[in-house]
């Protein structure tokens, strides 16, 4: 471990693999584990961010309305595409997801999952 335990809705710079496993990247997403997930586990699981507001939607999407204030750099779209990370890959964290933010991309990725 670290010894940084991450919290829900940290925003974080960490490389991702592309979904395809054709290559990766370096770049910003949210963890979506909870602090108790991340205190007892090397892994973080997260969720990628991307400020190409123009990409094929998918269910579970998310304009991120505070994307300032979560350390993000230009307006960006949190995505239900999770990945599980060692938290040592983890480069370090920009900010966090407002409340709202946060709350409604949970509801979304919850209707993606299908848990009620």
């Amino acid at each position: 471990m670290t010894g940084v335990v991450y919290s829900r809705g940290d925003v974080v710079l960490v490389r991702v693999d592309f979904t395809d496993l054709s290559g990766r990247k370096v770049r910003p997403a949210v963890v979506v584990s909870s602090e108790q997930y991340n205190r007892t586990s090397p892994d973080v699981l997260i969720a990628s961010i991307t400020s190409n507001l123009n990409a094929v939607p998918h269910p579970g999407d998310h304009p991120i309305r505070e994307w300032n204030a979560a350390g993000l750099l230009k307006p960006s779209l949190v995505q239900a595409k999770l990945a599980t990370v060692v938290a040592s890959m983890i480069r370090r964290k920009l900010g966090e997801l407002d409340a709202d933010d946060l709350e409604v991309f949970g509801r979304r990725l919850k209707e993606v999952l299908g848990l009620k």
